[in-house]
Order: C-alpha cells, then structure tokens, then sequence
C-alpha cells in the first residue's frame, strides 16, 4: 500500500455537494482534500443552468447565511435574475438566476483553489477504507492510499452510472463523464444499502436556430435581487429567457413512439423524479392537458447553447428532432446534446444520522445526489452540513443540527433519515410545516448566528449582519414606542399617507399593518432615522405578519419539547414490550435521535410516543 498523504476530512466528489463540504471543512482548519474524476468539471451544472426558484431558493439563502459559498458565487457569474410568486405572500416567494455554467464553475475552482488547508486532486476513488468501524482513508485507482479521519461521499450521479438515449446505451456520468464503477461494489462490501435511481435531462438547441419572435419574452426584474447577503451592489440581468408551448402535433408524435421509450420498454429500472418528468412521461401522466410549457434558457454569455426547460427526455434521437421541431420557434432548431436519461446508484438515507454520518461507519459521511435527492440547491446545504460535522467530528466538538422550525435545510435532512424517500427527493415549499418563519428574506437572521458561534462566519459578514440586527431591532422597538394621537397635524400626514384619520391613540406600528404603508413612507412623515432598505424590510415584514409569525413560533416552541427530549444511545426497542411491533421495528432501523424525530417516523403511532415518553421519564429525562 502505497500512503501518498494523511488528511483530517477527504470529500469525494467536487459538484455542488462536495465543494460546501470541502470549503467548510478548510474554513473550520481541517487539513481537506477534495477529489474529483475531472479538475475542469469542478461545480458542473449537467442539467439546468438556474439556481433558485421556490424552495431551492430558499436553500441557497441558508446556505449563504451559515458561510457557504453557493449564492456568492451565483451573485457573481449569474446573467438573470427574477423573484418568482410576487403575486403570493413572502414565504413562498423565491429568488431563480440563469448561471453562465462555464463562468460559475471558473469562479467556484478559483475559490477552492485559493483557500486555507484545501487540496484538490484529480482522482477515481475506488474503495473506502474502514477499520474497527471507523473510517481510515481512501484508495484510488492510481494505487495512491489518502488515509483520514473523516471522509465525505458527494458522488452525485456518477456512482454506476449508465446514460440512455432511446436504445443507445453507454456506461457514463452527465455530459460524457467516467462513471464510478467499483466505488458502488465497495460501499456494498461495507454493508452499505444501495437504490437505483434516474435522472434526466432535455436537448440543447443552437441560438441561431431558434426564432425567438414566436415565443414569449422572460426577462429578469430590474433591479434585480442577490443571493448572498454579503453582496453589496445589485446583480446585472444581461440576458433574456423565452417561453413557448407544446402542442397536439407534440403529443401525437410522443405517443405514437412511446414503445421506443427506454422507461416504457424496460431499459430504465431506475425510479425517476416525480417533480420534473421526462416529456414523455407527462404524455402519460397528463393524457387531458393539451400544451407543457418550456422555457428556453441561454446556457452563459459565450455559447449559443440554449437549454429546453421542461423538455427532459431520453427517446431516441429521430423523435427528439422530429418533436422538436413541432414547437413554435423550434421549427428549424439544431440539436447541440441530445437529451439523456441517467441512472445512478444512490444511498438509502435512512442509514445516516441527521448530521449525515453513517450510523454503522463513524466518521463516514454521505451529502448530495448519493443520498437520493435531486437538485443542485439540495446537494449543496448536504455538502455544506457534511462538512461542518465532519470536521465537528474530527475536532471532537458538537456537531450541527438544524430543526425543522428554524431552516429548510433542517427539514431537507430531517426527511431524509427520518423518512427516507423512493424516488429523487426535491425540496419544495409545502414540505416545511413553518413556512412563515422560514422566509428566504430572514435566512441571515435564523442562521447566521450559528456560523458566527461555528466559526464561518467572516469578520465582514459578521460586521454587516449585527448592524442589519440593530437596525431591526431599534426600528421596530421605536415604532412600537411612538404614540401617535389624534390631532389636525398627525390626520393631516395619514390622508397625506392614504391611511385616514385616527379618532384613537394608536402606536406608529400599527400604521405598518396597513398594505399600503412602507417603514420609508413612515420616515418621511414622521421624521424617523434612515434605515438599510433590507432592515426596512424585516420591520415591514414583521410588525404587519406578527400575529401570523408569533403563532408559528409559539407552535414551533411546543413541539421543540419534543426535539429536546434526546433519546439515549443504544437502546433496545425490542425490550420496550408496550411497543407495537412495527414501532420496535422502526425505531429500530431508523434508530431516531429524539422524540420528536421517533414522532415523525411512519409507523410510529402517537401511542408508541406516548410509551417512549413514559419510559424516558423512568429515566429522569423531562422536557
């Protein structure tokens, strides 16, 4: 065995995942190397060039909020920018950005490359090394031994992967990557449970092909917003999306090849994402709908690649054109890449603790795609989280686990291994019970005070986010101080203000509970300090959703009870006889930290939570 290098955390893989999880292991100053099948594919983007939108946006936020590098990065290389679900309340609205992909990936390599106890190397790795049930190291397949405390899996896609276009079959990762072959067989010699899942993506369609003035116009909203809540001048938008429909001449032509479709025909095993069907899969699904929308998406400022949102498919080539073809401005349209299927081997999350360690291989974690979620967002927040705990772990200090009730990143994981999942998880609005409270907008509020206590948090960052804080905080409190009474002058500014009069003393807080009624509109009549446009924002926010919020939160503080109620390790359900069988088995398998997260396992009645809870009390633990 050759030894080439000792490390504290090793990551496989350098996507989305891999990247947070190395760059927050060297930021915390852990020795760290970040291994990748292609040093010029570092933060590839293989599917859609967007970051954001409802939920994934979210996700972006916290990850900027705890330290992360994700919305920096998007802040700085991304060519549009546009908050969806304006027209809805600021829980589901969500920033999306059209990335330069080449740009994006140019600016992520040079941060890895130029940070603190971080290496990079070009590597296959073939096994993971473990010892006494802890990890030890990795071997690739130059015959070079990393040994390490701590190692990482943010394989994404590439794990036995195997690309399909109609019946046209090749071993492979996205974009004509090597596929990690023997990494699949070795995490199976460890006991490693694996599933089988797909993945797809549409054509890219040459620009001087299209004929844009049969589609709608997308563009991005001037000014546009940022991801990062370092970034102190606004993004540029410097291009536009365009949005055009499928059609019955579509549909029929899908139809009548759908017996060369590989998910129809039973090429595909692997079970594919519910959230972002192939085309052909819609056809199916959707026989009443008589178009599908499809956004066509510029894939950076240097190419005239253009990416059909909406269009993922995995038929062969000859109907790809021909369906093509049939859309309005894609009449002429050339084919660049053809669309693909991929299928993967992933890992049951289920096996993992909420801080994303194996429970059977200490040291040994798992963040991204490998874990079975779709989604650049998604893979990232793993990364970022993996990487924290990974070097929590080396440190021997206390790892990070978010709740549900403060960040969408803690519901991510919390599904993840308490739940599981059987087809590619993607995070969305509607999974978090307290959506009011986890607004993208006050990410930097809910989180960024663990970075600052962990250690990611730069001295600027810091700086900027506690005089955000005070700026809040002294705003709301002396609004809620000021009193106003009905007089001439003070009527005179509220019809001035379009609120009316006032026959009763109210405080000027109240006057922010009116739709109309902005902090700044208040400053100006009522002569109140200035105030960043963002702090203004969190006081709007808050003092017009504050009942809303309060009830949120008094809801979160009561089943936080049961978070904090820890369940000690080792445990035999099976001697818990008033157990119900399916219950011993459960927690069993799943081996839940808390009750609140025994609570949320399918199978677990409330009455098994109630035996728990009495049988926690047997041994001193209250809430």
């Amino acid at each position: 065995m050759f030894i080439a290098d000792r490390y504290d955390v090793i990551v496989i893989g350098a996507g989305h995942a891999g990247i947070e999880a190395a760059l927050a292991s060297a930021r915390l100053g852990c020795k760290t190397l970040l291994t990748t099948l292609s040093l010029e594919n570092l933060a590839m983007m293989p599917c859609n060039p967007s970051i954001g939108g409802p939920a994934k946006g979210h996700l972006v936020r916290e990850v900027d909020a705890l330290g992360g590098q994700m919305g920096i990065a998007a802040d700085e290389t991304c060519i549009q920018f546009r908050t969806l679900n304006t027209g809805k309340g600021f829980a589901v609205q969500a920033l999306r950005a059209q990335a330069d992909k080449k740009i994006y990936q140019a600016a992520m390599k040079r941060v890895c490359e130029n940070v603190d106890n971080l290496d990079l190397k070009q590597l296959l790795i073939e096994n993971i090394l473990v010892d006494g049930g802890k990890v030890t190291g990795v071997s690739a397949e130059t015959g070079e031994t990393f040994l390490s405390d701590a190692v990482i899996l943010a394989s994404g896609t590439y794990l036995s992967g195997r690309i399909i276009i109609g019946e046209s079959i090749f071993d492979g990762g996205p974009n004509g990557q090597r596929a990690a072959i023997k990494l699949s067989d070795a995490l199976r010699a460890l006991g490693v449970k694996l599933m089988r899942f797909k993945t797809g993506t549409p054509a890219r369609v040459d620009a001087r092909t299209l004929d844009f003035d049969k589609m709608e116009i997308q563009r991005g909203d001037e000014p546009a917003q940022n991801f990062s809540f370092m970034t102190r001048t606004p993004p540029t938008n410097r291009v536009n999306c365009y949005l055009t429909y499928t059609n019955e001449r579509t549909h029929d032509i899908l139809r009548r090849n759908l017996h060369r479709a590989p998910m129809a025909n039973g090429i595909i095993e692997g079970v594919g994402p519910r959230y972002c069907p192939s085309i052909e899969s819609k056809i199916i699904r959707f026989p009443e709908k008589e178009r599908h929308q499809l956004f066509l998406e510029p894939e950076g400022l240097n190419t005239t690649e253009y990416y059909v949102q909406g269009m993922s498919t995995s038929m062969p080539m000859d109907v790809q054109i021909e369906f093509l073809h049939t859309i309005p401005g894609l009449e002429r349209a050339k084919i660049m890449r053809a669309g693909y299927a991929i299928e993967y081997d992933c890992l049951d999350p289920l096996q993992l603790k909420p801080t994303l360690e194996f429970k059977t291989i200490a040291g040994f974690f798992s963040a991204g795609q490998s874990n079975g979620t779709s989604g650049y967002e998604e893979a990232a927040a793993q990364g970022l989280i993996a990487g924290i705990n990974a070097a929590a772990y080396v440190k021997q200090t206390e790892p990070l686990i978010l709740k549900r009730s403060e960040a969408y990143i803690g519901v991510l994981i919390d599904d993840l291994v308490t739940k599981g999942t059987n087809e590619p998880y993607r995070m969305m609005t509607s999974r978090a019970e307290y959506r009011l409270l986890l607004r993208q907008d006050n990410a930097d509020l809910r989180l960024t005070p663990h970075a600052i206590r962990i250690g990611l948090a730069s001295p600027e960052r810091r700086r900027l986010f506690e005089g955000k804080r005070a700026e809040i905080l002294s705003a709301t409190e002396r609004l809620n101080a000021i009193k106003l009474t009905p007089s001439a002058e003070v009527n005179r500014k509220l019809v001035a203000l379009a609120v009316g009069e006032i026959h009763n003393a109210m405080p000027l807080a109240e006057l922010l509970r009116r739709p109309s009624v902005t902090y700044e509109k208040l400053r100006a009549a009522f002569d109140l300090p200035e105030i960043s446009a963002e702090a203004a924002a969190q006081v709007e926010i808050g003092i017009f959703y504050e009942g809303y919020i309060s009830k949120q939160a008094e809801l979160a503080a009561k089943l936080d009870r049961l978070e904090n109620k820890i369940i000690p390790d080792g445990v035999d359900y099976h001697a818990l006889k008033n157990l119900r069988v399916e219950a011993r088995e459960k927690l069993s398998e799943i081996r839940p930290r808390s009750i609140g997260q025994a609570s949320r396992i399918s199978g677990v009645s409330p009455a098994d939570v109630s035996v728990l809870l009495v049988w926690l009390e047997t041994l001193g633990v209250r809430a």
